[in-house]
């Protein structure tokens, strides 16, 4: 079985790999931007190829049984790069794409973001491929990097409250996933944690995992704004940035799937064990 990873130099699609092989009767192909990145596993080839190179992405697709598609990231040509990859996998005969895409995602998602997702699973669903879909919450190890060297998370999300993933989950789900994709033919699977939280009940269940303090700041939309400014990020990504925040106060990512449970027969890992053991 020829099963290709995407984005195996990030931390999901690395990991899947690692998963993956070795493995008796699974030829692995890794594919990635910066191959440098990427997991030094013994015996298992690599191409160096982007979303928006349609001949490497057909080459390095070609003869695959199972595809994991993990989403490009924050881009203006985002949906195109997503095309390109998808029409890649049309022509080079791919017979099973994995894509990871996002919870309730779609057109009116209050996560900005999630709406190209929304777009790229109707892609999907138009390709005349076989495919599965993980729409995963928020990764529980980004709260990490979101509390950054101060261990502060500043943002407009309220008393909120979302079922963050261990990446280590999507990763495990993934794998399995890939190994008989066919079982799970035109599924979208929510893969959450076990529990919604609040951003200040993350905060507190971090600071106990990790022995460091962590705090939720409150920001209303105007002080999260320009508390971002100094970045110099365009428009549309400070808004994806803010709507991060908005969609948990919404209450549309409180939400526990059953995606985890269902593929690996275990429950979610919890918020608190996903950020003492990040990925």
């Amino acid at each position: 079985m020829r099963i290709v990873v995407t984005g195996a130099t990030g931390k999901v699609g690395g990991q899947v790999a690692r998963l993956l092989a070795p493995a008796p009767g699974i030829e692995l192909l890794m594919v990635g931007r910066s191959l440098h990145r990427a997991p030094q596993l013994e015996g298992v080839a690599t191409a160096r190829a982007e979303f928006s190179d349609a001949d490497a992405c057909r080459t390095a697709f070609a003869g695959a049984d199972a595809l994991l598609l993990v989403s490009a990231g924050e881009a203006e040509d985002r949906l195109a790069q997503h095309r390109t990859a998808i029409d890649a996998a049309v022509a080079a005969g791919v017979g099973h794409v994995l894509y990871t895409s996002f919870l309730g995602a779609g057109a009116d998602a209050e996560f900005t973001l999630a709406r190209d997702h929304g777009a790229t699973e109707e892609m999907l669903r138009g390709s005349g491929l076989a495919w599965t879909c993980l729409r995963d919450s928020f990764y529980a190890d980004v709260l990490l990097d979101f509390a950054g060297p101060d261990r502060v998370i500043r943002g407009p999300g309220g008393t909120g409250r979302c079922a963050f993933v261990a990446r280590r989950d999507v990763a495990d789900v993934a794998a399995r996933i890939l190994r008989d994709p066919a079982d799970w033919a035109g599924r979208i699977l929510d893969l959450t944690g076990p529990v919604s939280v609040s951003l200040a009940e993350a905060t507190l269940l971090m600071t106990r995992a990790r022995g460091e303090e962590y705090e939720y700041v409150d920001e209303t939309l105007a002080e999260a704004r320009a508390s971002r400014a100094p970045y110099g990020a365009p428009d549309w990504q400070v808004d994806a940035w803010l709507s991060t925040y908005t969609a948990i106060a919404s209450g549309a990512l409180d939400v526990v799937g059953d995606g985890v449970r269902e593929v690996l027969g275990r429950e979610p890992t919890s918020l608190a064990d996903a950020v003492a053991n990040p990925l």
